[in-house]
C-alpha cells in the first residue's frame, strides 16, 4: 500500500508539473499573441512618399516605437561623428574638385525630391566626400549624404552615373526604409522571442527563428527597398536632367567590379546585378520623357 501510495503521489506530482508547464506555455503563447497583436495593430500603415511618375504605391507599416524624429536625431549625431572621424584622419573632402562635383550633382537632384515628398525640401541636407577605396555611398534619414571617393575613381563614374547613385541613396531616406526595417524587426523580434519561450526552445530556438525570418522575409523586404530606391533614383535623376539610362551602365560596372563574387540573390539583401539591370532598363525607359523635357 505504501509503495502504491508513493507511486500515486509521484505520478500526481509528475502530472502536476506537466500541467504547470502546459499552463505556463499557454500563458506565454497567449501573452505573445496579445503582444504581437498589439504591436501589429499599433503599427500605422503609411505612404511615406507620393507615387511619382514610376507609380510607386506600396503601403508601409511603421511602429510608433520607432519615430521619424528619433531616427533623424540619431542620424544627425551619427553623421557628425562619422564626419569628425574622417576629418581627424584627413579623409574629409580631400579633393576640392571631386567634392564640388558631387555637391553640384546632388544640388540638382535635391530640388526634385518634392515630386515624392515636399517636406523633404526643408530637410537640412548635407553632402560630403570621404577619401576611401571603398565602393560606397549612403544617405541617412533627414538628408545626410556621404560619397566615398573609391566608387567615383574605381568605376570612373560619369555625372549621369553619379546621379544614379545619389538618386538611389536619397530615395532610401525619402522612403524611410531605415525606419520601416526597424519597425519590421521590432515586431518580428517580439514574436520570435515570445514564441521560442512559449515552446521551450530557449535562446537557440530564438536564434533559429531569427535566421528563418531573415531568410524568408527580412532579406526579401530589403531587396524590395533596394528596388524601390532604384526606381525612385532614376526618376529623380531624370527630373534633374541626368540620363536615367546611366543607372544601367552603373550596375554593369558594379557587376564587373564584383568579378562574379556575388551572394546568391535569395540570400542577399540586394537584388542580383542582372535583376537590377532588367528592372532599370524598364524603369529608366518610363522616366526618359522627364529627362528629355529637362534636357532637350
Amino acid at each position: 500500500m505504501l509503495t502504491k501510495a508513493i507511486r500515486s503521489t509521484s505520478e500526481a506530482a509528475s502530472a502536476g508539473r506537466v500541467a504547470r508547464r502546459r499552463l505556463r506555455r499557454l500563458a506565454l503563447q497567449t501573452l505573445g499573441a496579445s503582444l504581437l497583436a498589439g504591436a501589429v495593430v499599433a503599427c500605422t500603415t503609411v505612404q511615406t512618399t507620393g507615387e511619382g511618375a514610376i507609380g510607386l504605391n506600396r503601403k508601409q507599416r511603421m511602429s510608433p516605437l520607432v519615430s521619424e524624429a528619433q531616427l533623424e536625431e540619431s542620424a544627425k549625431v551619427a553623421y557628425a561623428e562619422v564626419m569628425q572621424g574622417a576629418q581627424q584622419k584627413h579623409a574629409l573632402n580631400v579633393d576640392p574638385a571631386m567634392t564640388a562635383r558631387v555637391r553640384n550633382v546632388a544640388g540638382r537632384i535635391i530640388p526634385q525630391v518634392g515630386a515624392f515628398r515636399p517636406d523633404a525640401l526643408k530637410w537640412n541636407w548635407q553632402v560630403n566626400v570621404i577619401q576611401s577605396d571603398e565602393l560606397n555611398a549612403w544617405c541617412m534619414p533627414g538628408g545626410k549624404i556621404a560619397v566615398y571617393s573609391g566608387i567615383i575613381n574605381q568605376l570612373k563614374l560619369t555625372d549621369d552615373e553619379l546621379a544614379a547613385i545619389l538618386g538611389h541613396e536619397i530615395a532610401h531616406a525619402l522612403r524611410e526604409h531605415a525606419r520601416e526595417r526597424a519597425s519590421e524587426q521590432a515586431t518580428a523580434g517580439l514574436l520570435i522571442n515570445v514564441g521560442a519561450a512559449g515552446m521551450g526552445l530557449g535562446n537557440a530556438g530564438a536564434d533559429m527563428g531569427r535566421l528563418a525570418y531573415q531568410t524568408t522575409f527580412g532579406l526579401k523586404n530589403s531587396r524590395t527597398h533596394e528596388t524601390e530606391a532604384d526606381r525612385i533614383g532614376v526618376e529623380l535623376a531624370a527630373r534633374a536632367g541626368y540620363d536615367p539610362r546611366a543607372a544601367i551602365t552603373l550596375w554593369q560596372k558594379m557587376a564587373s567590379a564584383s568579378q562574379g563574387r556575388s551572394t546568391p540573390e535569395f540570400l542577399s539583401t540586394h537584388p542580383s546585378a542582372s535583376t537590377r539591370i532588367r528592372d532599370l532598363q524598364d524603369y529608366s525607359g518610363r522616366v526618359l520623357p522627364l529627362y528629355q523635357r529637362a534636357h532637350p
